[in-house]
């Protein structure tokens, strides 16, 4: 059953479930664009959910302090009877997602704690684990957890993505061995790090053994999966490690338990600017094997994982693995960055010489450089052919408005996502795009 939401709500300047890099969480591409962000959402509207209306309330502060930042997402929706809408409330975990995030620090930085939604998760030179998302829409809101700990010498990045159930547990340990010795101050080998990282989906559908192809298989035979473990190794050689600009070599490798392995040699590149002006850019070079997928735990993990076509058929992400060949392949990233308010991302990964199988990723968010103007946008699409078709390979949000005057302002936001479709009985029968659309008419509170 397609659920469309339409809500008209008074509201300051956010962007509610889907907000903007900077303000999500922290990546080592993402420190371009950190800022301290002060702001609060908060009003009341309409929604209409299956073509039933619910008054809405909603407030969702999302503020920084120093290194501390919280963002919450509360929203109470009561039907013509004057009750509260039941599915919003009907388990003890509804609870605990109205926070949305809860952080210390950014990514890169000695310490650095996030727990609630992740966004753009990612350990190491994310050839494993790159721009994951615990949740796949708002309705399936997750809260999980990211702590990195870093000692100088070594440390460690970690991730899981869901303290309500089984899931994905991520771990990636690092030293910079030559740091214990006389060879500390020697340029490039001094700070060399290497790594081992291991990641596993815990989830009972996370591995289900699957004919060679990626076809439908029998609903029946979806019970006979299990965990499934990715181990991999790094070494990294900082090529600049100056205050305003910074440059890394590193070479990964990786093995998926049971299936294949791959490698990679990368490159990455960040200036600062003196402040003004911040630039991004990474280049990768892969070696695949056979059932080998990079960047496994991405984006759109959380909708592939399994996927029911009916009541009889399904279809699992590790079925793709059984139908991956050995082949070369490359990813490329740039971020554009202008005082850390106006930022542009985009990233493609694609296998050499094969049609229809890239994977692109996109962010944009000018902030307040286009005077009245509010804009913002976040696309992530799969098996890429026409690369602006939205289809059930994609991820999408667009928030774009204007302000008549400084503190008012009118926006429509539109998000295409997935959530759960399920029977009389609760199974999960398979997933549908959920398209949620909200015009907003509001005042914008800046402190």
């Amino acid at each position: 059953m397609k659920r469309v939401c339409w809500t008209l709500l008074m509201t300051s300047a956010s962007l509610g479930f889907f907000v903007t890099p900077g303000v999500a969480q922290t990546s080592p591409r993402q420190s371009l664009m950190a800022q301290q962000q002060q702001t609060i959402t908060g009003g009341f509207g309409l929604t209409f959910i299956d073509g039933q209306p619910f008054y809405l309330f909603n407030l969702a502060p999302d503020l920084a302090f120093g290194n501390f930042g919280v963002g919450l997402d509360l929203n109470i929706r009561v039907g013509k009877n004057g009750k509260i809408r039941s599915e919003d409330f009907d388990e003890g975990y509804d609870y605990l997602r109205l926070i949305r995030y809860v952080r210390y620090g950014t990514k890169k930085e000695p310490i650095y704690v996030r727990v609630g939604t992740l966004d753009y998760a990612r350990l190491g030179h994310g050839f494993i684990m790159y721009n994951y998302r615990n949740s796949a829409s708002y309705d399936l809101r997750k809260f999980g957890m990211e702590l990195d700990l870093d000692f100088d010498k070594f440390g460690f990045e970690s991730v899981y993505s869901d303290f309500g159930a089984a899931g994905i547990f991520g771990l990636r340990g690092y030293a910079r061995p030559l740091k214990f010795t006389s060879l500390a101050s020697v340029p490039i080998l001094g700070g060399m790090e290497t790594g081992i990282t291991y990641a596993a989906d815990f989830h009972d559908k996370a591995d289900i053994t699957a004919p060679s192809g990626p076809q439908p298989r029998p609903l029946a035979n979806a019970q006979d999966g299990g965990t499934l473990g990715i181990f991999g190794f790094d070494i990294g050689f900082p090529l600049l490690s100056l205050p305003q600009i910074n440059s890394t070599l590193y070479f990964d490798y990786a093995a998926i338990s049971g299936y294949g392995n791959g490698a990679a040699v990368g490159i990455d590149l960040n200036f600062a600017g003196l402040g003004v002006v911040g630039l991004g850019a990474k280049y990768e070079r892969r070696w695949l094997g056979d059932q080998f997928i990079p960047a496994y735990f991405d984006a759109l993990y959380e909708r592939e994982r399994y996927v029911p076509y009916d009541t009889t058929a399904f279809l699992s992400k590790s079925q793709l693995l059984k139908a991956a060949r050995q082949t070369e392949g490359y990813y490329g990233e740039v971020l554009i960055s202008i005082l850390g308010r106006f930022n542009i991302v985009g990233g493609y990964q694609s296998p050499v010489g094969v049609k229809n199988q890239g994977i692109v990723h996109f962010e944009f968010d000018p902030g307040d450089v286009i005077p009245g103007i509010i804009l913002s946008a976040g696309y992530d699409k799969k098996n890429v052919g026409k690369v602006f078709k939205v289809d059930n390979n994609s991820l999408l949000y667009v928030n774009f408005g204007y302000k008549p005057v400084p503190f008012l302002f009118v926006s429509t936001m539109y998000i295409w996502t997935f959530t759960e479709e399920k029977n009389d009985a609760g199974t999960v029968i398979g997933y549908k795009s959920q398209k949620r659309i909200e015009p907003k008419v509001g005042f914008v509170i800046v402190f």
